[in-house]
C-alpha cells in the first residue's frame, strides 16, 4: 500500500488564511431580518461604495479560522516562554496582577473627558505614582503625560531649552551645544536636534567611560547646553565619575539630562538627583511594569529638579487639601507633549508594580537584575570576548573576536541561538563595540534559565571552532531560512496576490 505524501503540516508549512480558502465556506450565520430590508444605496452614497466584489476575502469555516491562527501563535516567542536578552531593552516579565489592577473597572470605564469632580480617583493614582517617581529619582518635579522613552527624552531637552531662555535671554541662542556620548541611544541626538541643538560626541575612554579630557575640551569650546548622558551607560557600566561629569557641565553653564532606559539598575540603590542630574525621562513600559513592544503603548515621565518644574507639560496633577485637580495655569509650560494626561492604563500598572514590591522589593529586583548580569558575564568571559573589565551593571557587552576567526559573527550567533530555543541579545549595539553582543537577563530569570543560555552560548562557540558552517547557515529549526531584514523592514508585501497557475491547476 502507497502512502501519499503530505504537502500540508499542521505545526511546519501552515499556509495564509487566503491559501486555506474553498469556495462555499462560511464561517458565520445572520440572523433572520426582523424589518424590511432597505437599500444599500439609500444607506451609503454611490461615491463612497465598493465597485468590486470584494474578491480575494477567503471562505473559511469557523474551526479553519480558529485553528489557523491557533496555530501561527505557537510560533511566536514570548516572555511567557523565555527570556529575552536584549540588552538596553530591559524586556522583563510583568505579573499579571498589575494586568489585573489595570482591568479595574472605575479606570477602564472612565471617560478621559469626564470632569475633575468624577475623576478623582484617578488623578489620585496619578499624584502617588507621581510623588514615589520623584522619589525614587530624587527629582521632585514630574509629568507623567509623555508617552514613551524618546518623547520623554524630547520632553526633557525642551525643558532645558526653556530653561536657559528664561535664564539666559537673547545670550541663549549661542548656548545651543548638546553633548551626547558615543555610545548613546540613537534617539538622544534626535531629540536635540528636533529641540533645536547641534550635537557633539563625547568619546568613551578604554574602559567604557565619559573620556573627561575629552568632556572638558568641548565644553571649553563654549557654547555647551547640556549633557545628554545614560548612567549606567549603553555598555553596562555606571559612570562613577558622575558627580564630577554633573559638575564639568553644570561649569560650563549646562545642564545633565539622564536617559533614564537603564534605571533598572539603580531602582531603590541609587538616585540621578542625588548624583546632580537636573532632569530624567523613566520608562514605565521597561522598569516598572507594562507589556513591552509592538509599538506601544507606553510611558515616558520625566522628572526634574524644582526649578524647571515650572517648565513642565500642562496639566500638571496637583493636590489641594483632601482634592486633586488639574493645574492648567503654568505661563512658562513648554505645552502639552500628549493628548489628555498621557497613556493612564500605563501608569495603573506602574503603581501596582510599585506598592507590590514596595521599598525593599524595589531594591532586591535591581540587585538580582544586577546579580544576573554579573553571573552571565562571569560564566562567557572566557569563551567571548569582553571588550571591558569593568564589572557591568544590569547588562553584559560581549563582541565577536574569539569567533571570526573561523568566519563566525555576531549575526550568526544570534541566529544559530534560535535553534536553541533562545530570543536572541541586542547585536551590533552599541556601535562603540565592534560585533556586539548585549546581554540583559533581568531580575525575571532564575539560575537554571541562565545555565541554560549560557550553556547554548558555549555550544555555539563550540560549533564556531568545530563547524563554522553550522552555525554561518543557521536557523536550522525555524519555518523559513535566514531573512533579509533590512529589505523586509523597507520592502515589505503587505497584499497578498494569488497564485494564478496554482488557481489554474486546481480549477482543471
Amino acid at each position: 500500500m502507497s502512502i501519499k505524501k503530505v504537502t500540508q503540516h499542521p505545526s511546519q508549512n501552515e499556509g495564509l488564511i487566503f491559501e486555506r480558502s474553498q469556495t462555499g465556506r462560511v464561517g458565520y450565520r445572520l440572523p433572520r431580518l426582523d424589518v424590511d430590508e432597505t437599500p444599500i444605496d439609500e444607506i451609503v452614497p454611490a461615491e463612497l461604495r465598493r465597485d468590486d466584489e470584494l474578491e480575494g476575502v477567503p471562505e473559511v469555516s469557523e474551526v479553519d479560522v480558529i485553528r489557523h491562527f491557533t496555530r501561527i501563535s505557537t510560533w511566536n516567542y514570548s516572555i511567557d516562554l523565555g527570556m529575552y536578552p536584549l540588552g538596553s531593552c530591559t524586556m522583563k516579565y510583568n505579573s499579571r496582577l498589575n494586568e489585573k489592577v489595570a482591568r479595574i473597572g472605575g479606570f477602564t470605564g472612565l471617560h478621559p473627558l469626564a470632569p475633575e469632580e468624577e475623576s478623582q480617583g484617578a488623578l489620585e493614582l496619578m499624584y502617588r505614582l507621581q510623588e514615589d517617581l520623584a522619589d525614587i529619582t530624587g527629582l521632585p518635579g514630574v509629568s507623567l503625560q509623555p508617552a514613551a522613552g524618546a518623547q520623554g527624552e524630547m520632553t526633557g531637552v525642551m525643558l532645558i531649552r526653556a530653561f536657559l531662555d528664561q535664564r539666559d535671554g537673547e545670550a541663549s541662542r549661542d548656548r545651543r551645544v548638546m553633548l551626547i556620548p558615543d555610545s548613546a541611544h540613537g534617539t538622544n541626538p534626535a531629540s536635540a536636534a528636533l529641540a533645536g541643538f547641534t550635537v557633539k560626541t563625547v568619546r568613551s575612554n578604554s574602559k567604557g567611560l565619559t573620556d573627561m579630557d575629552h568632556l572638558r575640551e568641548l565644553c571649553d569650546q563654549g557654547g555647551v547646553a547640556g549633557l545628554m548622558l545614560t548612567n549606567p551607560n549603553t555598555v553596562g557600566i555606571f559612570e562613577t565619575n558622575i558627580r564630577e561629569i554633573c559638575d564639568v557641565i553644570h561649569g560650563a553653564g549646562g545642564l545633565v539630562y539622564m536617559d533614564g532606559a537603564n534605571m533598572n539598575a539603580l531602582v531603590g540603590v541609587a538616585r540621578p538627583g542625588d548624583m546632580g542630574v537636573d532632569v530624567i525621562h523613566l520608562n514605565l513600559h521597561k522598569t516598572f511594569s507594562t507589556p513591552h513592544g509592538g509599538g506601544g503603548p507606553g510611558c515616558g515621565p520625566c522628572c526634574c529638579t524644582e526649578e524647571l518644574a515650572e517648565f513642565l507639560p500642562v496639566p500638571r496633577i496637583e493636590k489641594a487639601g483632601d482634592r486633586y485637580r488639574l493645574n492648567y495655569d503654568l505661563p512658562n509650560s513648554i505645552g502639552r507633549v500628549k493628548a489628555f494626561f498621557g497613556n493612564f492604563g500605563m501608569m495603573i500598572r506602574a503603581l501596582s508594580y510599585i506598592y507590590t514590591h514596595g521599598a525593599d522589593g524595589l531594591k532586591e529586583a535591581t540587585e538580582t537584575a544586577v546579580l544576573n548580569a554579573r553571573y552571565v558575564a562571569n560564566e562567557l568571559k572566557d569563551t567571548f570576548h569582553m571588550p571591558y573589565e569593568s564589572d557591568c551593571m544590569h547588562e553584559a557587552i560581549f563582541s565577536h573576536k574569539h569567533q571570526t576567526r573561523k568566519g563566525v559573527h555576531t549575526l550568526d550567533i544570534a541566529k544559530r541561538l534560535i535553534d536553541y530555543g533562545f530570543h536572541p541579545p541586542t547585536i551590533y549595539f552599541p556601535l562603540v563595540v565592534e560585533g556586539a553582543m548585549l546581554i540583559e537577563p533581568t531580575e525575571s530569570v532564575g539560575r537554571a534559565d541562565l545555565d541554560a543560555f549560557v550553556e547554548a552560548m558555549k555550544d555555539i562557540d563550540r560549533e564556531a571552532q568545530e563547524d563554522p558552517q553550522l552555525v554561518i547557515d543557521a536557523p536550522h529549526s525555524t519555518r523559513i531560512g535566514r531573512l533579509d531584514e533590512a529589505a523586509a523592514a523597507r520592502k515589505p508585501v503587505l497584499r497578498w496576490q494569488p497564485d494564478m497557475e496554482a488557481t489554474a491547476k486546481s480549477a482543471s
